[in-house]
């Protein structure tokens, strides 16, 4: 079983921990190499030119049913030569009246060698179970829409 770790780091840059004066700004370190700067979403305050924890949880998202998508892709051989992803965490309430990520929609872009087709339908399919497949999806409730464009 794997252990994959990252590390957090946040410090009080005022005088006091009081609501609404603090900031939620932190890092996260990965593989003790790439820092990256965290913030509330802009919504909540926080600085809109940093990562938000819900950009980073459809970002997982996208990043995991990719590289499920080409793994079954190359099984069939099919030739991917480009794959782009528009990922959007939507906020809101969910059944319990939490504020939650309510839906993550993916709408990834497929590009195959010249030459290379496959129907639409056999492109939905395979969406479709690099969804089911996706290690990340696996975690996360039903709440993952694929809009194949």
């Amino acid at each position: 079983m794997s252990h994959l770790a990252i590390t957090l780091h946040w410090h009080r840059a005022g005088p006091v921990l009081r609501t609404g004066v603090y900031s939620n700004e932190h890092t996260v370190q990965y593989n003790s190499r790439f820092d990256l700067p965290v913030d509330a979403a802009p919504d909540w305050g926080g600085d809109p030119a940093n990562t938000n924890p819900e950009q980073a949880l459809a970002s997982a998202l996208s990043s995991c049913h990719m590289m499920t998508f080409l793994a079954l892709a190359a099984k069939l051989d099919w030739p991917v030569a480009s794959y782009h992803d528009y990922a959007e965490a939507h906020l809101g309430k969910n059944a319990k009246g939490q504020m939650s990520v309510v839906r993550i929609d993916l709408n990834p872009v497929v590009r195959f060698d010249t030459g290379f087709t496959v129907s639409a339908e056999d492109l939905a399919q395979m969406q479709d179970r690099a969804h089911r497949y996706c290690f990340i999806a696996n975690t996360l409730a039903d709440n993952v829409e694929i809009n194949i464009h």
